[in-house]
């Protein structure tokens, strides 16, 4: 196959029209249509600019004796075996509507937890300032009933986050193809989307930072305990605004993450995955195992606990394995 007919198959396959694929590489439609019909070829610089648009190589792209994509054995074995679901337009632009919609939801019932103990904290610096005094057990009490409460909302809001998901729950776990013209057009999703989710990153970031300010202040004061209250309160709503911006917007990026199989859910990986969580299962069970039996046979439950974190470390060690 020649250059010409490749690049009319990676554009269709894409979904984009040569007007389309002319504006991406700063060239006119002419310049394409000349490419695709063999009256010239496109220079050194193009070639590697179609190869990082299409996602594949320059050799694929030059060489005429290669006819088909080359991919690692392992991924052509995955890809043939499972991935056999196809994508439509309309099922991704459904996912993507759910993922926006959730996201919202997701990031309010993290933020919800965070903000929880904020009114127990005001309340219980309250009694130290002026006349009007709560009992402190007063405030305690109201302050871990509103906590709960707002705990109990944001498992809610997690729970059915998850029902409304889980229709395409499978494509963080499956292999999958996209039919014509769907990858190109997430891409562009993608690409519009960039700027929103550098600036929600950004903001969020420089929110988490500033958080410290008002802690970092109150302790410049000389017996101002309540002082104190009031400034973690202050830190857990900066806190809160961050978080709630940072989790919108990677929720909502790694939803055309998803859909374009890139990053962490990538084929290679959910792949291992799979393979990881089998792993998982038998490494818990046996280190529940050691657990007990060391507790029991030692009888020194004080010291046996140390089990846990020493396992989670190695689990965290076999993890970073698997994923190479």
């Amino acid at each position: 196959m020649i250059l010409a007919d490749k690049i009319i198959n990676e554009r269709k396959r894409n979904g984009w029209s040569q007007e389309e694929l002319a504006e991406k590489l700063s060239v006119s439609r002419q310049s394409v249509s000349k490419w695709e019909s063999a009256q010239s070829v496109p220079d050194l610089q193009r070639i590697i600019q179609m190869a990082n648009l299409f996602g594949v190589s320059t050799d694929y792209l030059l060489r005429e004796d290669m006819e088909d994509i080359p991919v690692s054995e392992e991924l052509a074995e995955y890809v043939g075996s499972e991935a056999t679901i196809t994508i439509t337009m309309e099922e991704a632009n459904e996912f993507i509507e759910i993922r926006r919609e959730t996201s919202t939801r997701l990031s309010g019932g993290v933020a919800c937890c965070i903000l929880s103990p904020i009114l127990m904290l005001v309340l219980l610096a309250f009694p130290k300032v002026g006349s009007g005094a709560i009992p402190t057990k007063v405030a305690l009490g109201i302050g871990l009933t509103v906590l709960m409460i707002m705990v109990a909302m944001a498992v809610y809001i997690f729970v059915m986050v998850g029902i409304r998901r889980s229709k395409y729950e499978f494509l963080e776990k499956e292999g999958f193809e996209t039919a014509y013209g769907v990858t190109g057009k997430v891409k562009e999703m993608k690409k519009d989307y960039e700027g929103r989710y550098t600036y929600g990153m950004a903001i969020g970031v420089i929110l988490c930072i500033l958080s410290a300010i008002p802690v970092i202040l109150s302790s410049l004061l000389d017996d101002a305990q309540n002082m104190v209250l009031i400034s973690v309160a202050i830190l857990l709503t900066f806190v809160a605004a961050g978080v709630y911006l940072i989790v919108n917007v990677n929720d909502i990026q790694s939803g055309y993450n998803i859909l374009l199989q890139e990053g962490e859910y990538n084929i290679l990986r959910k792949k291992r995955a799979k393979f990881f969580e089998k792993i998982a299962g038998v490494y818990w069970s046996s280190c529940c195992a050691i657990y007990l039996a060391y507790s029991f046979i030692t009888m020194d439950w004080g010291r046996s606990w140390i089990i846990w974190p020493v396992a989670g470390v190695l689990y965290g060690v076999v993890g970073s394995l698997a994923e190479d």
